[in-house]
């Protein structure tokens, strides 16, 4: 089923490009004049010491905007990195992942995202198929701060495809089980995960194609549409319990923020889904009432965006 990309050789890349929207943090400069960096892919690949060289080079990652094309372009990088992700299988089923093999596999997953969030090696990361090596950790349903992490980590990749848009990286997503899996991480995992998984979702929907799909048939929309409304209730209890005093987490302020980055995108998610006529209508009947009733008025009122966005597909759906 996964298909192995092939080797690549050190070649001279073309890094005279636009920089990306994370540029400005970067150092001067670029990767390709960092001489550590390349002591440290030589110890990836031939040395003895792999587990150093993926720490330091996700480090480099920090640094550079362009470290990608130079991860992409050295001959066994990214066949190490697969190796590095395989060999975790085993630990998946049963479930039985040490905290340290988690973070060994992680920073293999950094240095995955680096190449997903350039552009220029975004297509040549889709067209080699290297994010179905990252479902078998989405699939996970165990518990443990070192599955947490994976999951998180491996979502992290696949939010850095489609943080810019790309139709391209809609179109993969939706032949694979991308939605369900996400789905699922917004039931189970944490907070941290499920704001990661629905912004996965959020920009499926932001998409035409993605919005088709979700809506082409009821099955498709009422499983989703079931999902966001357990997160509803999740964050109505909450709230409520909050306002009366009664801290569900123990978080405190930190609770409140990521509660209401939850929010955020469930609101963007219902109202991109009563852009649909059919989904609209049925949204009508199936909205959650702590949408309707103000409810999530105290964790709305310094988000002006959130609040007109809730505004108004209220009023779609009264149309």
């Amino acid at each position: 089923m996964y298909q192995t990309p092939p080797q690549t050789r050190a070649v001279p890349v073309n890094v005279n490009r636009q920089p990306s929207d994370n540029a400005s943090a970067k150092v001067n400069g670029n990767a390709l004049n960092d001489e550590q960096i390349y002591q440290w892919i030589n110890e990836l690949v031939t040395g003895t010491n792999r587990e150093k060289a993926l720490l330091e080079l996700g480090k480099k990652r920090e640094q550079y905007d362009d470290l990608a094309l130079v991860l992409w372009n050295s001959f066994g990088v990214i066949t190490v990195l697969l190796e590095e992700i395989i060999s975790v299988y085993p630990f998946l089923d049963p479930p039985n992942l040490s905290a340290s093999t988690s973070n060994r596999v992680c920073n293999a997953l950094a240095l995955l995202q680096c190449v997903a969030s350039n552009v220029q090696t975004r297509s040549l990361f889709l067209k080699a198929n290297l994010p179905l090596y990252l479902y078998p950790f989405l699939s996970t349903n165990a518990r443990q701060r070192s599955f947490e992490y994976l999951r998180l980590t491996s979502l992290g990749v696949i939010g850095a495809l489609v943080k810019n848009d790309t139709p391209e990286v809609i179109n993969f997503l939706l032949t694979t089980e991308i939605v369900p899996l996400c789905l699922n991480i917004m039931e189970i995992s944490s907070e941290l995960s499920k704001t990661v998984a629905i912004f996965i979702l959020q920009k499926i929907l932001l998409d035409d194609q993605g919005l088709n799909y979700i809506c082409t048939t009821f099955e498709r929309f009422h499983t989703v549409a079931t999902v966001l409304a357990k997160m509803i209730e999740q964050l109505a209890a909450l709230t409520v319990s909050g306002a009366n005093g009664k801290p569900v987490t123990g978080q405190g302020q930190a609770s409140s923020n990521s509660s209401g980055r939850l929010l955020k995108h469930v609101v963007r998610c219902y109202m991109r889904l009563s852009d649909n006529i059919e989904a609209r209508k049925a949204l009508a009947n199936i909205l959650p009432e702590p949408l309707r009733d103000g409810t999530f008025s105290s964790i709305l009122q310094d988000d002006i965006a959130t609040k007109r966005c809730l505004v108004q597909l209220l009023a779609n759906i009264n149309e």
